[in-house]
């Protein structure tokens, strides 16, 4: 387990919901990966992020989906494509990546409370 935080550390992190508007194979990513185009709402907009879930997901079965990601980090350079927000996911038993969404569809950029 990590370190305890309190309340005010947790509402730091930004984290919404978004849906999945486009997608592309990321061949020159060092591990297999999908770029993402999510869009957030009209307060956030579109982001892009790049995410290693080949495993569970193709590219196509992830447009329309809702998805789970902290939209306040500063964007993240990963080869020649720059990674907005960190989509989240949990490892399964192998150490794939599975995606964290909405159980119930609900408004893009609908802030975890």
């Amino acid at each position: 387990m990590a370190d305890p935080i309190n309340f005010d550390d947790f509402l730091k992190v930004d984290i919404r919901a978004g849906r999945v508007i486009r997608t592309a194979p990321f061949p020159e990513a060092r591990k297999p990966a999908i770029k993402l185009w999510i869009d957030f709402g009209p307060e956030i907009g579109e982001k892009k992020s790049s995410a290693q879930i080949t495993e569970h997901y193709t590219a196509d079965a992830l447009i329309g989906r809702q998805v789970m990601a902290v939209v306040n980090f500063p964007p993240r350079q990963i080869g020649p494509f720059m990674s907005e927000v960190l989509v989240l996911g949990v490892h399964d038993e192998a150490g794939a990546v599975v995606l964290m969404t909405p159980d119930q569809d609900v408004p893009d950029g609908a802030r975890l409370c």
